[in-house]
């Protein structure tokens, strides 16, 4: 498709905070619709510049009778309206709509959280061909409920408790639900989504990972002067090797990539990156040994975003000095700095400076985002910012990034710095940790399950237990195994994994690391956990 149809096709999420808006946005890119998501108090300028086809407004935890509570700017409603654009509230979204457009929202006497079954009461737009009396089960959470609606809205749907499950105005192109059909909870959820899209608001599909590649390329030619120099940050993981291998297609030996070795990588990680670069990929690649410099820095730091904050600092230090090498052989300085930096890594590291975001919590300052100086002297190129691991896993594959690289799972840029609870200095940590992770991922992988797995683990805690080995008491440090399913890592559920093949690795790990005598699984979704630890 056209670039210029895919952005007249744009469908608009305002962010008001719930956990499940981003995964709205994932949801429509799996029809092949562009989608983006601002947050839900931007400008109307913001608004009206990016030309939506379609609005969603988000769910999210705030009331509409609290004081502060967020919404769309003034003029919004005029704008919709004029210009033919559609917009669908979802629960708190929905809440929001009827009360700006004169209804009434209060406190539901009966609030409704979790599954719940509605029933269709008006044959519409929303439900496509669903008859009256059709019931379906959805995921509800509300305190809240829409008692009176707008002049010509009219109820499409009701919970089983009797509560306004759906509303439209056709003519005016309004449509709400009060239920997340996102999230796999609804069963029926992406059917609705799908039927509003193309039936209702006929809107076209058509974006690929083909149009991304071209535009992206088309972007840093237009970015990148004929003589710059652009220096790339190889963290020996899929997102920096894609972002690496789009830009090098872009701009060619003007590309300088760079491995730094920060102390606080995995077993071999060094030696098994580079020979993948070199051997595979063909990248040229500077391998920077910068162990000292990062550890020294985060000797006695135990707090996880400072960690990272200073990790991010120490990154940038590198790829400074590494610029002044390039400088001295080209006699120009490099101007731009490439990054792999993905949509959950800005996602979840909001309120980013200058976002505009006021309504969404900082999950965790991603180095890539939260960790960057502000006096930072190059400027930076993230040609996969707007991307899930998913879509830059099939970037790669267009790309011929072998598949054995694409389907590496991820590992974070601050390294086991991340997965070592304290501080990363102290004792042998990193050199028990390593151990492992490398027994846990080669057992995996030797069971022939590692591309079932999203992610997988180990995590250094920071206590002893008491412990008996070879008949004698020991008191010993404490590992955790993680593995988790997902396919954006903006949700994830925890691996189900046999119990022999638990037993065999946990009796690998005591036997064979010396001073590890306890080993625990992690079992916790995301949310309401991270998926890393820290």
């Amino acid at each position: 498709m056209d670039p210029e149809n895919v952005k007249s096709n744009l469908v608009l999420i305002l962010d008001y905070g719930s956990q499940y808006t981003h995964l709205i946005t994932r949801r429509i890119r799996s029809l092949s619709v562009f989608s983006l998501c601002i947050s839900g108090t931007s400008s109307l300028k913001s608004i009206v510049d990016l030309k939506p086809r379609v609005i969603i407004l988000s769910g999210g935890p705030h009331s509409v009778h609290s004081p502060n509570s967020p919404s769309f700017p003034d003029g919004f409603v005029d704008y919709v309206e004029s210009n033919g654009v559609f917009v669908l509230g979802i629960c708190y979204g929905l809440q929001l709509l009827v009360q700006r457009l004169g209804g009434i929202v209060r406190v539901g006497e009966r609030q409704e959280y979790g599954r719940m079954e509605i029933e269709v009461v008006r044959a519409c737009g929303l439900f496509g061909s669903k008859e009256v009396g059709h019931k379906q089960t959805v995921w509800m959470s509300h305190g809240d409920e829409a008692a009176e609606l707008p002049e010509g809205f009219e109820v499409v749907a009701r919970s089983q408790q009797g509560a306004v499950a759906a509303v439209e105005n056709r003519e005016r192109r309004f449509y709400g639900l009060q239920y997340h059909p996102e999230v796999t909870h609804s069963p029926e959820g992406m059917e609705t989504l799908r039927y509003f899209l193309f039936d209702v608001c006929r809107v076209d599909a058509g974006w690929n990972m083909e149009d991304v590649l071209n535009e992206e390329i088309k972007l840093i030619k237009g970015m990148v002067a004929p003589d710059d120099h652009v220096i790339c940050a190889l963290s020996g993981g899929v997102d920096s090797t894609v972002a690496a291998t789009l830009v090098h297609k872009a701009i060619g030996d003007r590309l300088h990539c760079v491995f730094v070795d920060n102390g606080l990588l995995r077993y071999k990680e060094r030696e098994r990156v580079m020979e993948t670069f070199e051997r595979d990929l063909h990248l040229p690649v500077t391998c920077v040994d910068a162990t000292n410099q990062f550890l020294s820095k985060l000797k006695g730091v135990v707090d996880p975003e400072m960690k990272r904050k200073i990790i991010g600092k120490e990154f940038i230090s590198s790829f400074d000095a590494f610029g002044q090498d390039l400088e001295h052989k080209f006699g120009k300085k490099p101007v731009y700095l490439v990054q792999g930096t993905l949509y959950p890594d800005v996602i979840e590291s909001c309120p980013p400076p200058g976002s505009g975001r006021t309504h969404s919590h900082t999950i965790k300052s991603h180095h890539n985002v939260g960790g960057l100086p502000k006096d930072m002297k190059l400027k930076l190129i993230e040609p996969l910012k707007l991307l899930f691991k998913d879509e830059v896993r099939e970037l790669g594959r267009i790309l011929n990034v072998p598949r054995a690289f694409l389907q590496r799972h991820p590992f974070p840029g601050p390294g086991l710095a991340v997965r070592v609870l304290g501080d990363v200095t102290e004792g042998n940590a990193l050199d028990i940790l390593r151990q492992v992770d490398e027994i846990f991922i080669q057992s995996i992988k030797d069971a022939g399950i590692y591309d079932s797995i999203w992610q997988a683990f180990a995590v250094f805690l920071p206590i002893r237990s008491v412990g008996v080995q070879g008949d004698q008491r020991t008191h010993s440090h404490v590992v955790a195994l993680r593995a988790v399913t997902s396919q954006d890592g903006m949700t994830a559920d925890w691996y189900n994994f046999e119990h022999k093949f638990l037993d065999d690795v946990a009796r690998k790990i005591c036997n064979s690391v010396r001073g590890v005598n306890r080993v625990v699984q992690d079992i916790t979704s995301k949310p309401p956990s991270t998926i890393e630890w820290e």
